[in-house]
């Protein structure tokens, strides 16, 4: 009889350890909550901000390394949360001393800044002038490429999950009995490694 309670006390357990997120210690502190949109407007200069979103390109220069950035809202670690097409915050440059490799700091990865507000850089988007809100960073935090996400219809048949393995198609897996029978099923694929030599 425990033996069936055990999965779902462990379910339970790694749910309740998922909700206590933490935010990584260099992108701690304070902030002032403004929009990207409103420091466009000016004003908000000198202002301690923690933005983040997917960088759209990564220019070093001379002295230091601008990061051009589609601005998404942060979740509880301060990481960029997941969006779809057309939900942003729009666009905000974050400039820091030093080389930053565009090899690793790609199109699309995700990217949190703690900095200061200073002003605007304007450049083309299309044809058209955007004014790109500008941050003097102190903190550049890259963040890991997300598992890509494999979703599946329900009663999808996988070959490699076998009775009691999957979550409730058998009978009893490791997610409980019954009540996620037909719930559509998430497989979680990484990335894999890079190539050696």
């Amino acid at each position: 009889m425990h033996a069936l309670y055990r999965p779902l006390t462990l379910a339970t357990a790694l749910a309740l350890l998922g909700g206590c997120a933490t935010i990584p210690k260099p992108l701690e502190g304070t902030y002032t909550d403004v929009s990207t949109t409103s420091a466009q407007q000016g004003g908000a200069g000198g202002t301690h901000v923690r933005w983040g979103g997917e960088i759209i390109r990564t220019e070093p220069g001379q002295q230091q390394t601008c990061f051009y950035i589609l601005a998404r809202p942060l979740d509880s670690q301060a990481r960029p949360r997941v969006g779809t097409a057309g939900e942003t915050d729009g666009r905000f440059v974050a400039c820091r001393a030093g080389f930053y490799d565009p090899e690793v700091f790609t199109r699309g990865r995700e990217l949190t800044v703690t900095g200061t507000l200073h002003g605007t850089v304007t450049e083309k988007v299309g044809e058209y002038d955007y004014a790109y809100p500008r941050v003097e960073a102190d903190v550049v935090y890259l963040w890991p490429t997300r598992p890509i996400r494999v979703d599946y219809p329900p009663g999808f048949y996988d070959p490699f999950w076998g009775p009691g393995f999957g979550p409730g198609y058998y009978g009893y897996g490791p997610w409980g009995y019954s009540p996620y029978w037909g719930r559509p099923r998430v497989i979680v694929v990484r990335p894999p490694p890079p190539p050696k030599g």
